[in-house]
């Protein structure tokens, strides 16, 4: 049995499915495991992705679960670890992208030393580094809708100063008029910066080309730390792998069967407009109300009792997406964690009890959200399927709620998908043989 070649540690679990879509688009046979999993599990595949939840989570517990997923990817042998954050950079002003880092580059290379890239660029999801700065489609990360985020709002664009403010190490950059060089150019840099006491880089990334010179610059480097772009142009170093297409077996997916439905956390613009295009379509939806939740109404019991009789005409949406200022009057009552912690309950309750219900193809917008119902429906691991929108593909889960039969499931981070992805994202999965 050949050893795993790549192991990512990702900090949610949307982040998971969007690295392994990109590392099984790019020919990489890829396994996704629910946490880090326990035992003695033999997974045969070229790419071990560990999903964790530890974006908003105390940055110590953060570190903690980083490290136990790293411990267990170096006893599956595999030649480079990769810790996947956002896209969007997610983090709060403590962390976690730092700390974690620091962590994982002290458990590889000892206190201090080393050296690694940070680099969220996603061109094809329109996030692109620039002088190292950050942009979200034409607007600056700092002025799009990530500086509204209920748990991780973003206003700094400027990546070099934001990990500065989380490492212990020097942080440097690496411009695009280097990265348009190429590796090599690529690679003199990192030497350069090392030379003048850097331990991190952030790296300029614009296009799927500057992806593909950054990955070769890349051979052999330890650790990497980035969004799921980065890892588009990693597989070209390994030389097993050229000549693979993306309709690999690692696409293949069991026949769906089954219910279909939305359930939706995320308050980001994009899930906010998806919502709405949902909703405007005239197919069901219920929105549900984190002030009623703690005014101790069961609103668990009432979206089911809603939705059961509707499952059987067509994909039902159960949503608490919002606009920011209805989000922010929310947070002023309850505050930010109660909040927050009361939808994910409430939404992963509603998603087992559909699963429950006859739903096989469930589709979770969020990634707090997607990781709450995971854990819900008590999943361990995940065959990645083909791509719905850039970073969110189709995937297959068993569950002990439904034993024997596969959930077909999709978790998009809030970010990502065109308008009418819940809809397009069902019709796309009944169309495959």
């Amino acid at each position: 049995m050949s050893l795993p070649l790549l192991g990512c540690i990702a900090d949610d679990f949307t982040g998971a499915t969007d690295l392994a879509n990109n590392l099984v688009r790019a020919g990489m046979r890829c396994v996704q495991t629910i946490g880090v999993p326990q035992g003695d599990v033999q997974l045969q595949a070229d790419a071990l992705v560990v999903a964790l939840k530890s974006r908003t989570v105390p940055a110590a517990d953060a570190v903690a679960q980083s490290l136990a997923a790293l411990r267990w990817l170096q006893a599956q042998g595999v030649q480079q670890i990769y810790f996947k954050y956002c896209s969007t950079f997610d983090s709060t002003a403590e962390g976690n992208i730092g700390p974690v880092t620091e962590a994982l580059m002290d458990a590889l290379h000892g206190a201090g030393r080393g050296f690694t890239i940070a680099c969220p660029a996603f061109p094809e999801n329109q996030r692109t580094v620039f002088k190292g700065h950050l942009f979200v489609g034409d607007a600056l990360l700092s002025d799009s809708g990530m500086r509204h985020h209920p748990l991780t709002p973003m206003t700094d664009a400027n990546l070099v100063r934001v990990m500065q403010s989380q490492t212990r190490r020097q942080v440097g950059l690496v411009a695009h008029d280097v990265v348009v060089a190429g590796p090599q150019a690529i690679r003199d840099r990192f030497t350069c910066l090392q030379a003048e006491g850097a331990g991190v880089a952030v790296v300029d990334a614009i296009s799927h080309q500057d992806l593909m010179q950054i990955g070769q610059a890349l051979a052999g480097m330890p650790l990497v730390t980035a969004g799921s772009g980065i890892a588009i142009g990693l597989p070209q170093n390994w030389p097993q792998l050229q000549g693979r297409t993306a309709a690999s077996p690692a696409d293949a997916l069991p026949p769906a069967r089954g219910w279909q439905a939305v359930v939706s956390g995320s308050c980001s613009v994009a899930t906010n407009a998806q919502v709405l295009a949902f909703r405007r379509s005239g197919r069901p939806s219920l929105g549900i109300d984190p002030l009623a939740m703690a005014a101790g109404e069961d609103v668990v019991a009432q979206a089911l009792a809603w939705a059961e009789p509707l499952l059987a005409s067509g994909p039902v949406l159960v949503y608490a997406t919002a606009e920011p200022t209805a989000v922010r009057a929310v947070q002023e009552r309850l505050g930010v964690a109660r909040a927050g912690e009361m939808v994910e309950h409430a939404l992963s309750r509603i998603a087992a009890g559909l699963v429950q219900r006859g739903v096989r193809q469930l589709l979770v917008a969020g990634g707090e959200t997607s990781g709450a119902v995971v854990q819900a429906l008590g999943v361990q691991r995940m065959t990645i399927g083909l791509q719905i929108d850039p970073g969110v593909p189709w995937t297959a889960a068993d569950t002990p709620l439904c034993p024997g039969e596969p959930v077909h499931m999709a978790l998009k981070s809030g970010n990502f998908g065109s308008p009418d992805f819940f809809t397009k994202a069902f019709a796309q999965l009944a169309s495959q043989p």
